[in-house]
């Protein structure tokens, strides 16, 4: 394995002077630059760092400890095998060498991994789990001279066999430090080899070059391993420091989106106690203003002055309704808004609310077609907040719809039971970009500041949350230089059912026939004022 760079009395000079400026940058900045570092030089490949050898070091360890009765074992059968051809003492000699080497291996490695980490000296456990898989390798490289006095034919095809297991076994236990696995090995098979070949029949000179292949083999099917260990630990260490930068920015976001929260709601508040103290100073102002431009208390000498008045109760008026919108706003974001429910008939809001806007559609030349179904029923609902649904959707069809223009407004039953308010209008449409951002607050189109006779942006957002708090939902539907419709579905539960009425006992009861239904109302503008069609009286 290769050793961990070391630094230079240069890269000390220069890391000592770079400190101070390290100092001086943001703790997160510098988090996030390691992590990135960490991530390009994973990627890109890099030398064995010493947290990857703590890592191939302990799985070294932790194989040693799972296979300390695996080894003994094997010897144990190796020994009383070689007794076939060798004398007692000598294989019984070779098995206490190699159980006593097992020992000492086995103890460092359970003192490696009783170790904190950050403690842990790895370049020296890594030289000295070396030297004692060394004496491990000469143990077990002594079995090349137990019997060898015996000339038996079987022990010498016994001893390449020998190799053959243990090379498997040590490939498969201790290709995580190579370092390791060429001490452990090595001995055997040079030990073997010597043995083979001092018999010198070309038979065994073939079983030692065999043996020297097999070594090769193994050592590169080792080296296989040993690079899938260590992809596999860099994937980790990748994943780590992945993870660790997710859960720092979801932390940074998380902390973001609270003192937002915290913000929003205490703006909502601010501005939902502020009713009070800024209505009361502007209801003044309107009042003068209003007896001032009517000359209540008498005539006004000089007519700017009345000139003067007028535009501030029409500022007044402005700014009036401004405030009555962001305070509906900030209340329902605070979750202040209580609706006040009681029966209502919809379609009989919607007509209160073409009569207060009768003069402005004049006044465009607007078209103003309303149709509603006779069967509807009454909702459950606050009357003051569907009031200023329909005013909201309608006041910005005739808003945007240029002269000459058409507004449609249909009111009906959706089929799931519930009751649907359509205003359509023949306006300029929106993009389909910008719906998002004329649902949020303050949101206006592009093509608002040149159609539109000026606002806040705040009528759909408060629409929305209206219609949300009824349970139902709102849609806005449009296309470029065809117009816009607004779709506004309140949902079944909100509609009252009517109770079948009670039949005295004994009675039958008799289904009425259904009564047939002309054709709805349709209201158009006519001389300022929305009357049904003569076909529909």
């Amino acid at each position: 394995m290769a050793e961990a760079p070391t630094m230079t009395a240069h890269d000390y000079g220069s890391a000592e002077e770079a400190e101070p400026r390290q100092r001086t940058k943001d703790p997160r900045t510098q988090s996030q630059a390691q992590l990135r570092d960490v991530r390009a030089r994973l990627a890109q490949g890099s030398t064995i760092k010493p947290e990857f050898e703590y890592e191939l070091l302990s799985m070294f360890a932790r194989n040693e400890l799972s296979a300390r009765v695996t080894l003994p074992l094997l010897a144990l059968i190796f020994s009383l095998a070689s007794m076939f051809w060798a004398p007692m003492m000598q294989a019984s000699a070779w098995l206490t060498m190699v159980i006593s080497a097992k020992f000492f291996m086995i103890a460092a490695c359970r003192s490696f991994l009783a170790e904190p980490r950050g403690k842990t000296p790895v370049g020296q456990w890594r030289r000295r789990f070396t030297w004692l898989e060394l004496a491990n390798g000469v143990a077990w490289g002594g079995i090349a001279v137990v019997g060898l006095d015996a000339g038996d034919a079987a022990s010498h095809v016994f001893m390449l066999a020998s190799l053959i297991v243990l090379l498997a076994i040590r490939m498969t236990f201790a290709s995580a430090v190579m370092s390791i696995l060429y001490a452990g090995t090595i001995p055997m098979t040079v030990a073997i080899v010597a043995r083979l070949l001092m018999q010198g029949h070309p038979f065994y000179l073939a079983m030692a070059a065999m043996a020297i292949g097999l070594h090769v083999y193994f050592i590169f099917l080792a080296k296989g391993l040993n690079s899938t260990s260590l992809a596999m630990l860099e994937f980790r260490a990748e994943k780590d420091a992945l993870i660790a930068e997710i859960e720092e920015e979801k932390a940074i976001s998380d902390e973001a989106r609270r003192r937002a929260e915290s913000a929003n709601l205490a703006k909502s508040r601010f501005l939902a106690t502020m009713s009070h103290e800024l209505r009361t100073p502007l209801n003044a102002i309107l009042g003068f203003s209003e007896v001032m431009k009517s000359e209540l208390l008498g005539r006004m000498e000089n007519d700017n002055y009345k000139e003067y008045a007028g535009n501030i109760h029409e500022s007044g008026k402005h700014l009036l309704q401004l405030i009555n919108e962001i305070l509906d706003l900030s209340r329902i974001e605070a979750g202040r808004y209580e609706l006040h429910e009681e029966p209502v008939r919809l379609a009989d809001v919607v007509q209160d609310c073409l009569r207060l806007l009768t003069l402005r559609a004049e006044s465009k030349g607007l078209q103003v077609d309303a149709e509603f179904d006779r069967s509807l029923g009454q909702l459950w609902a606050d009357e003051r907040a569907i009031r200023q649904i329909c005013l909201n959707l309608i006041t910005n069809a005739l808003k945007f719809t240029p002269r000459g223009g058409r507004v449609s407004i249909t009111v009906m039953n959706t089929p799931e039971g519930g009751q649907i308010l359509s205003v359509k209008d023949t306006g300029p449409g929106i993009p389909k970009e910008e719906i998002p951002k004329v649902m949020q607050a303050f949101g206006q189109g592009s093509l608002a500041h040149h159609t539109a006779e000026g606002g806040t942006g705040l009528g759909l957002p408060i629409v929305q949350n209206l219609v949300e708090l009824h349970g139902g939902s709102f849609e806005l539907l449009s296309e470029l230089r065809k117009g816009t419709e607004a779709i506004v579905t309140l949902p079944p539960g909100r509609v009252l059912r009517p109770m079948p009425p009670l039949q005295p006992l004994g009675q039958e009861r008799h289904r009425q026939p259904p009564v047939a239904l002309r054709g709805a109302p349709r209201w158009r503008s006519m001389s300022g004022a929305f009357a049904q069609s003569p076909a529909d009286r």
